[in-house]
């Protein structure tokens, strides 16, 4: 029974709670910049940007995945730009109709090229596969030290501990050029700090994160990943570490409870009932919101 659980259940839960992780530590910093839109744009633009990459490539490999995301995320911050400036709209405008757009041509694609033909349909791009995303070998008794168990490990899991372990490498290597830019960036330049870098790096890691959690969580979800658990940290506290912290243990819940919810949960309020884990996750990620907005309501009074 241990091994099946460990199999069938805590590999999964780990790869929900890896995404979530990854996208709520990026998410604060989103929502410091008042950039919260902008998570909704990447996570929705690299879908045709999969889409092309395997157009082109004819492989679902990581690598042209990835390329495919950065270049349509890069395509779409110039095409922001654009309508900002042909157009003489507000940012949030310019984001939504170009975001809005790109994710259509991307369903478009899915459903008139030969992607649909290789599981990677419209459903699969929303809702995600976590329930899929089992460890077989895990059932046999010992196979945490058996070198053959541990290759047949879902390799989703290894992108996201490698796109969890870039975001904290990020964070470490670059915090106060990061913080400073985020909260007076007028004053960052004036110091030095390369502040459109440090932009254009933050948002290269949310494509990235949103690439690797795409095959996991599916493209919606993981916008709720990156705004539900830091808008509820960015309630709980005025400090920037431990609203990281707080958005940390918010993930983990949501990824841990979600997905139990969505099997036991579910089963227990009988056999017919089923729903998808990564839109259980993000439903219990919006009701840790809800709660903090209920138990804070001082700290939301203050801020508007």
């Amino acid at each position: 029974m241990d091994e099946l659980y460990v199999g069938l259940v805590l590999v999964p839960t780990l790869i929900g709670a890896l995404a979530a992780v990854a996208c709520a530590l990026l998410g604060n910093f989103l929502i410091l910049r008042k950039q919260s839109l902008m998570g909704d744009a990447v996570s929705h633009v690299v879908l045709p940007g999969i889409v092309v990459a395997f157009i082109v490539s004819g492989s679902m490999s990581v690598g042209p995945m990835l390329i495919g995301a950065a270049a349509a995320a890069l395509i779409s911050a110039l095409l922001i730009e654009l309508v900002r400036n042909l157009g003489k709209v507000e940012p949030g405008a310019a984001m939504g109709v170009v975001f809005t757009s790109l994710f259509a041509l991307g369903v478009v694609l899915l459903e008139q090229s030969e992607t649909r033909n290789i599981h990677f349909d419209v459903q699969h791009a929303l809702y995600g596969n976590l329930e899929s995303l089992v460890w077989l070998a895990g059932t046999q008794a010992g196979a945490l030290f058996d070198p053959e168990a541990l290759a047949d490990l879902p390799p989703q899991l290894g992108r996201l501990v490698f796109s969890l372990l870039a975001v904290c490498l990020f964070l470490l290597f670059f915090w106060r050029q990061l913080v400073v830019s985020t909260f007076d960036p007028v004053f960052a330049q004036a110091l030095g700090v390369p502040v459109r870098f440090i932009g254009a790096a933050l948002i290269s890691l949310v494509a990235i994160v949103a690439v690797t959690a795409f095959e996991a969580v599916g493209a919606i979800i993981t916008i709720a990943m990156l705004i539900c658990p830091a808008a509820a940290a960015r309630l709980m506290t005025n400090r920037l570490i431990p609203q990281l912290a707080w958005s940390v243990l918010f993930a983990l819940v949501s990824a841990v409870a979600g997905f139990w919810a969505a099997g036991s949960g579910m089963a227990l309020l009988g056999s017919g009932f089923s729903v998808s884990a990564a839109g259980m996750i993000a439903a219990v990620s919006g009701i840790i919101l809800a709660i903090c907005a209920i138990a804070a309501p001082q700290r939301m009074g203050a801020r508007s």
